[in-house]
C-alpha cells in the first residue's frame, strides 16, 4: 500500500467491541481565528483493524483506505504504543 497520497492520522483506541474494527479518538489544537483562544476537537473514527488485537487505551496510526463498510474507511497501519506501558 502507497501512502505517498493518503492522509494518515494518530489517535487512541476508545472501543474494540465490533469484530476487526476500533473507534480511534483523533483530537486535534487549533488556533481559534476571531478569539485568539487554543480550541480543541475530537472526532471518533471507525477504523479497521485485521489481527483484532488492539486494546483500549493503545495510540495507533490510521491511515484512509477504500469504504470497507458503511462508516469504515480508515485502517490501522501502526501501533504507536501499547496500553499500560
Amino acid at each position: 500500500m502507497s501512502l505517498k497520497n493518503k492522509m494518515t492520522r494518530s489517535g487512541v483506541v476508545v472501543s474494540n467491541k465490533t469484530e476487526k474494527t476500533v473507534v480511534v479518538r483523533v483530537e486535534r489544537v487549533f488556533q481559534h481565528a476571531l478569539y485568539d483562544r487554543t480550541v480543541k476537537q475530537s472526532k471518533k473514527l471507525m477504523a479497521h483493524d485485521e489481527s483484532n488485537a488492539l486494546k483500549i487505551g493503545d495510540k495507533v496510526k490510521i491511515v484512509e483506505s477504500r469504504p470497507l463498510s458503511k462508516r469504515k474507511r480508515w485502517t490501522v497501519i501502526e501501533v504507536l504504543e501499547k496500553a499500560g506501558e
